[in-house]
């Protein structure tokens, strides 16, 4: 089985309209037709279980209700193609997106966010943090640096962040596609993806390409439900919030997003 939505009909439906009753969220008719009330069903039982309330019976959706399914194919994964990166990185050297796209869509896949949405997620965020396609370190600014004070000191006494004091401020500063920052970051995707505190005793692996696309994966598949909330409702400055906290880069995001939506169409 795979993803069921509206219009779609027949037994797989059925089977899923029968497992919705049988668990509390009734669809109406049990007639095999995904109609309205199936969808309202299913919007209902997406938002008990915490999955994305889209009324799309997809592969989580329908093992969340005990219905085994096929894996369903990362499409939009075919279609980035270096080209169409460089269309979406105007100033990026090609070089760059030929050395590091093929492993930030090879953790796009392990992570199980290959799907479109998500891909233009990881493409737009990227564009925003580091408009070359390359992972690197953040600049200094007068949002990280005071006047005349050392470099990220700013940062330094930064609570939210789990800094604890100079020199935390330059040491776990923004690294990689996504610009990981603070110590607390740095150990709970370091651990996230297997480094253990790695990336606390090494923060300069956040800049190594294929942990910088590790990161990135792993940042995003974390923040996956909120992102793909904002996205359903066409909210890109909520999604850039999501993994940014605010608005910085929101020009270049939303323009790599939306173009990179059309390419992909």
């Amino acid at each position: 089985m795979t993803t069921l939505r509206r219009g779609s009909g027949g037994d797989e439906v059925e089977e899923l309209q029968k497992r919705l009753r049988d668990a509390g969220f009734s669809p109406g008719a049990i007639d095999g037709r995904y109609g309205p009330g199936t969808e309202a069903a299913v919007s209902a039982f997406q938002a008990s279980e915490g999955l994305l309330v889209d009324g799309i019976a997809g592969p989580r959706t329908l093992a969340a209700i005990g219905i085994e399914s096929e894996p369903e194919p990362p499409l939009a994964i075919e279609g980035v193609t270096v080209d169409l990166v460089s269309d979406l990185f105007p100033g990026a050297p090609l070089d760059n997106i030929k050395t590091h796209l093929p492993r930030v869509l090879e953790e796009l896949v392990s992570a199980e966010i290959a799907e479109k949405p998500m891909v233009l997620m990881a493409l737009a965020t990227i564009r925003a943090e580091t408009a070359g396609f390359a992972p690197i370190d953040e600049f200094r600014s007068r949002f990280n640096s005071s006047p005349g004070g050392h470099p990220f000191d700013l940062y330094d006494h930064r609570a939210d962040l789990g800094n604890q004091g100079s020199p935390d401020g330059e040491r776990f500063k923004g690294r990689g596609f996504i610009q990981l920052t603070g110590r607390d970051n740095y150990r709970r995707i370091g651990q996230r993806i297997g480094l253990g505190d790695g990336l606390v005793q090494d923060p300069e692996l956040a800049n190594d390409s294929t942990i910088a696309a590790r990161i990135l994966a792993a940042f995003l598949a974390e923040k996956e439900l909120r992102i793909k909330t904002a996205l359903l409702h066409g909210d890109l400055a909520e999604a850039r919030r999501a993994v940014n906290g605010g608005r910085h880069g929101i020009e270049a995001f939303s323009q790599t997003y939306r173009k990179g939506e059309a390419l992909l169409a």
